[in-house]
């Protein structure tokens, strides 16, 4: 089975990530599980997000505690969260990190990191959000679902978005991908 847990913020879109990846991979017929865990319900306040994906219906209904992959959205949620914590030797941390934090030290993660600067990929296709680039980089680092299949549920997710707003999220996820079919891991520690 394929966890995923998505550390963000109220508002950066990490249940809308988890949701869109779970929706592609149910287009390629696996079963999946996507939704939020929040603390206090209010913009800024961290929040996660959890995607389960698998081949035969999936059982477990709880928390994500031993992720294959943490993708941390906000960076500032380096320093206030345990985001690594759960994840084996062969776990991969993704992390959205710009230019003003390319200063921290993430080999203090004992797992592969990929520094993604995710912000500033979402606002250059004209996104507010790193949230689609970053599903983006996590459908390329797995090689599946496709850029195609992220394209195809972004549809139906996004549908609620205003058509500007759901075709530059649309652009986010595609670039993402692309970012992502190029990335080389930080190294693994």
């Amino acid at each position: 089975m394929l966890e995923i847990r998505w550390h963000g913020r109220g508002g950066q879109g990490a249940k809308t990530a988890s949701q869109l990846l779970a929706v592609a991979f149910l287009k390629t017929g696996r079963y999946v599980q996507a939704f939020p865990e929040y603390g206090p319900e209010r913009t800024g306040a961290p929040i996660l997000a959890y995607t389960r994906v698998d081949e035969c219906p999936i059982r477990i209904h709880a928390a994500i505690t031993e992720p294959n992959i943490a993708v941390v959205l906000d960076p500032s949620l380096l320093s206030e969260q345990s985001v690594a914590e759960g994840l084996g030797s062969e776990g991969v941390l993704i992390v959205n990190i710009g230019q003003a934090g390319r200063a921290l030290d993430l080999s203090r993660f004992p797992v592969t990191v990929l520094s993604v600067p995710g912000d500033e990929m979402a606002l250059n296709m004209g996104s507010r959000y790193a949230n689609t680039v970053m599903a983006g980089v996590v459908g390329a680092w797995l090689g599946e679902p496709s850029c195609e299949t992220l394209l195809d549920a972004s549809i139906e997710v996004l549908s609620r978005l205003p058509i500007s707003a759901r075709n530059a999220a649309r652009q986010a996820v595609a670039e993402g991908f692309r970012y992502g079919l190029g990335m080389v891991p930080l190294g693994r520690r």
